[in-house]
């Protein structure tokens, strides 16, 4: 075990180290409520393969997120929610373990509120990002 997952606060929790309330666990992938949540039912998902960014968890240990988070919005009642998954501190991720929000969006004051900074577009340049990208795929 490396000294990062030892001090992880989910991968404590994941080895019942801290308590959680607990609403799905598999093998994989673990769900619990917020202990801060934005709003009424807001949950996480969880990979229990440690890993800080998306990129660091293998596919085998994706599999059940998007069909869980899924489960956990019909189980909420939740009508509008975001689904958020943040990779790095300067994309606001907090917990350097890979986990995706479930947050359910009742109204205008509760939930995650969030900006959108459209930039203009240069359609050469969007072009020339496409054809880079797709290469790389």
């Amino acid at each position: 075990m490396t000294s990062k997952m030892a001090s992880c606060i989910f991968c404590k929790i994941i080895k019942g180290e801290i308590p959680c309330f607990k609403l799905f666990e598999s093998d994989k992938t673990l769900a619990f409520l917020d202990i801060n949540p934005l709003s009424r039912g807001h949950a996480l998902i969880i990979p229990k393969f440690h890993g800080e960014k998306l990129v660091d968890i293998p596919d085998e240990h994706l599999g059940e997120i998007l069909p869980l988070a899924k489960k956990l919005v019909k189980a909420t009642g939740a009508t509008e929610y975001n689904i958020l998954q943040n990779n790095g501190p300067t994309a606001h991720q907090v917990v350097p373990h890979v986990h995706f929000h479930m947050i359910p969006k009742p109204n205008q004051e509760e939930g995650l509120g969030v900006g959108w900074p459209q930039q203009a577009t240069d359609m050469d340049k969007l072009k020339a990002l496409f054809e880079d990208i797709k290469s790389k795929m």
